[in-house]
């Protein structure tokens, strides 16, 4: 079970947390692991820095890891006692966190008055207890287009369609390739494929929310869906992985382009001028492609101890404050938390964090079970078949199904 760690895993491992993590034992010092990109790194050591100015003698760190790894390296640390005082990050390892039990429930620690701050979205609340309080919510995908060739987005996979070929025929062709592609993404990456597959009503679990619901008509048609869009359509690469879809867009190869909310200052900072807009609705079933959506934000190590509780809260606080969400939404156009930001002047005016936090509600929160990770390694390849010519999506369904079921099935022997 995921609640059963070798002692021969442990020990091998606890070698190799205690080389390379910060000590946090120390009363006046704090310590935060994350995966935050450098951009956001920068902003959390300003606001580090900020902290520490205003309250001499204690000392706030960050750590930064991969993010296999911080999930890894965190969970071997807490079990051994051991690790950072406060984690950040998405919410979906927080399923595998409570089943270690390597966090700390929140809801005895902040009153009620202080969470009602908060967008109810923002506080993660995973088998009765609260896990997370997040600082960004949404880490979501939407479209993203280019104002040099798109004045209106599309709302319909028609409408997209329709733009992305005569955006192509207007700026013409190149032994057989487009000069400017309408559309492009990481269409190999399973995460990406959930709008589509919400778009034409398909969900990754059944109504009890750990069976996985791969094998059905929705996943056929969302794969026939994607597969057309390349092969018979021709809107968008022949190969596209996250890397060249990237590239194709900052070099003005493609119009439009599915990404997340992470990428989107650094399309600014290259000076593109974006627009954001919901991805489109399909118009055979009339439901909008829904991306996952999740917070990002703070667990408490199970391991901290009473005493130093009070310095980690006010530490977390500030991270929280308004002054330091508006900060981050100010250079990185992520969604805040605090209701009180919703009514602030820049965010109102700003077209498009207006639409991101629209893309937001039209999405389905990404859940946090551990079910979920083998979801995501079951589809992959039977996905990549498909795009491969290798699978019809009739038979990557049921693949995809079949592997999933074994994943979990041995994840909790």
């Amino acid at each position: 079970m995921l609640r059963t760690v070798s002692v021969s895993f442990l020990c091998l491992f606890f070698i190799l947390v205690q080389g390379c993590s910060t000590r946090s034992s120390q009363a006046n010092r704090v310590v935060i692991w994350h995966q935050m990109r450098p951009d956001e790194g920068n902003i959390l050591q300003r606001q580090i820095t900020r902290y520490m100015r205003e309250h001499p003698g204690v000392e706030v760190v960050q750590l930064y890891k991969e993010t296999e790894q911080l999930r890894s390296s965190y969970v071997v640390a807490a079990l051994a006692g051991q690790g950072p005082d406060l984690i950040h990050g998405p919410s979906d390892p927080v399923g595998i966190y409570e089943a270690t039990q390597s966090i700390k429930p929140l809801e005895d620690i902040f009153p009620q008055s202080y969470l009602s701050e908060f967008d109810s979205s923002s506080l993660l609340w995973y088998k009765g207890h609260l896990y997370q309080i997040a600082d960004k919510i949404g880490n979501h995908l939407a479209l993203v287009y280019n104002k040099k060739y798109v004045q209106k987005p599309p709302q319909t996979d028609v409408e997209l369609i329709k733009l992305s070929k005569s955006i192509q025929e207007k700026y013409g062709y190149v032994a057989g390739r487009p000069n400017v592609y309408g559309l492009t993404w990481n269409y190999i990456e399973p995460f990406f494929f959930i709008p589509f597959y919400t778009g034409f009503g398909g969900w990754v679990f059944a109504e009890d929310g750990v069976t996985p619901a791969l094998d059905n008509q929705s996943m056929v048609n969302a794969l026939n869906f994607i597969r057309s869009l390349r092969d018979k359509e021709k809107i968008v690469p022949n190969e596209a992985d996250y890397e060249i879809a990237d590239a194709l867009f900052k070099d003005g190869k493609a119009a439009m382009l599915i990404n997340g909310d992470w990428s989107w200052a650094g399309y600014k900072q290259k000076g593109i001028d974006i627009g954001i807009a919901p991805l489109p609705k399909i118009t055979s079933t009339g439901l909008w492609c829904a991306p996952m959506t999740s917070p990002k934000g703070f667990s408490l190590n199970i391991n901290v101890r009473s005493e130093k509780l009070p310095l980690i809260v006010d530490v977390l606080k500030y991270l929280l404050s308004e002054e330091c969400q508006l900060e981050t939404v100010k250079e990185l156009q992520t969604a805040p938390t605090r209701k009180s930001l919703y009514k602030n002047p820049f965010i109102l005016s700003n077209e498009n964090l207006q639409n991101s936090l629209l893309q937001i509600k039209l999405g389905r929160s990404m859940p946090v079970v551990p079910e979920l990770r083998a979801v995501w390694d079951a589809m992959r390849p039977g996905y990549q078949a498909v795009m491969g010519r290798a699978r019809t999506p009739e038979q990557a369904a049921k693949d995809m199904q079949a592997l999933a079921l074994r994943k979990i099935k041995e994840m909790n022997e």
